[in-house]
């Protein structure tokens, strides 16, 4: 199958953050895509194991340790690998954790941003940039309208502010180092919830109902009645992937632009998909069974009680869409956690899954995909 116009086959690519959840599922795909694929990240946490069970240590070309504080490092690795093709995933994800780690989850969301764009900028060779921030980097109001590209960014809680700020960073490295038109492309991709197989995150709804589930337990549950826009990872990834293939080529779209591409996007499932956390969870036991229960604290940090993303320009400059709906998303989900429990290979579990994806996609006329 010819997906994303076929440009990441034997394409230099460097991809942040590849030892986590999101970028575990992004290197498994990029390599089926044919991608001479580097990786720079921090060990992945000892809960954090799907890195290690895709076997990406002995896959990638080079895979490199480090932190995003380390500027010249960064221009080191840019300088060397000459990525024709930068995704910056690498963040610290977790909402509740950026309360305890406040200082360290803004240096790494901001200026680790600031760090890997500045790399870009001194090797001074052409490559298409895109930097993955989050559905959260929105002034959430708690209003039932979706939040567009062009709504202000703002946030709550530390994560969020952090990651409204490296948008705003990304914006000006954009207007002032990399010309409209130039040989350096950036682009910025917000996501809504993700979840799938293989997430093991502290403090993630999905991961902690499979923890509870195979301890025996009652799933505690802490905010049944937020909002959020759930969608399987690998639709997001789907979006990702597009969006570097039209910035790197912009013939592969529909409307055909330089410019236009070089912006942010934000990639969220059908409305039909925003759903309360509660909902989340009974479909989840629909295929696990299980109990949970009401765990709310009145006292809990802040986290925001409803978020919607529109996703409108990305339908109609990239003719993106999502593809798996609500009760999919968690029949996939739950398909492969209950088959890694038996005992099936999470890399082939993993590309199970890409592929079945990839064909409901032709399927549906995506442009990517066909």
């Amino acid at each position: 199958m010819n997906v994303f116009g076929n440009v990441y086959s034997d394409a230099s690519v460097l991809l942040t953050g590849h030892t986590g959840f999101k970028g575990s599922w992004m290197a498994q795909w990029l390599l089926r895509c044919g991608a001479r694929l580097t990786g720079y990240a921090l060990d992945p946490q000892p809960h954090e194991t799907l890195y290690r069970d895709l076997g990406l240590e002995d896959r990638l070309a080079a895979d490199h340790r480090g932190n995003l504080s380390d500027l010249e490092r960064l221009t080191a690795l840019v300088s060397s690998v000459k990525p024709r093709f930068v995704f910056h995933f690498a963040a610290q994800p977790l909402v509740r954790l950026s309360y305890d780690i406040p200082v360290e989850t803004f240096a790494t969301n901001v200026m680790g941003t600031v760090h890997l764009l500045e790399a870009v900028r001194r090797s001074g060779h052409a490559c298409t940039v895109v930097v993955i921030t989050t559905d959260k980097c929105y002034e959430n109001r708690e209003w039932l309208h979706s939040y567009r590209e062009e709504d202000p960014m703002g946030g709550h809680d530390p994560y969020s502010a952090s990651k409204g700020a490296a948008e705003i960073a990304v914006a000006s490295y954009r207007r002032s180092f990399f010309d409209p038109g130039g040989k350096v492309a950036v682009a910025t991709a917000r996501a809504g919830n993700v979840i799938g197989g293989g997430d093991w995150a502290i403090d993630r709804i999905v991961p902690d109902c499979i923890r509870a589930l195979r301890a025996g337990e009652s799933i505690p549950v802490r905010n049944r009645v937020a909002t959020r826009p759930w969608q399987h990872v690998l639709e997001p990834l789907s979006g990702y992937l597009w969006l570097g293939a039209v910035l790197d080529d912009p013939g592969l779209a529909a409307y055909p632009s330089n410019t236009q591409f070089r912006s942010a996007f934000n990639f969220g499932p059908r409305l039909t998909s925003n759903r309360p956390v509660s909902s989340l969870v009974e479909e989840l036991l629909r295929h696990t069974g299980g109990h949970w229960i009401d765990c709310s604290d009145p006292a809990a940090p802040h986290e925001a009680s409803k978020l919607n993303l529109a996703i409108d320009k990305t339908h109609h400059l990239l003719q993106w869409q999502p593809v798996w709906d609500f009760p999919e998303t968690i029949a996939r989900t739950a398909e492969w956690y209950l088959a890694e429990q038996r005992g099936e290979v999470p890399s082939i579990l993993c590309d199970k899954q890409i592929e079945s994806y990839q064909t409901a996609a032709a399927e549906a006329g995506l442009c990517w995909a066909v």
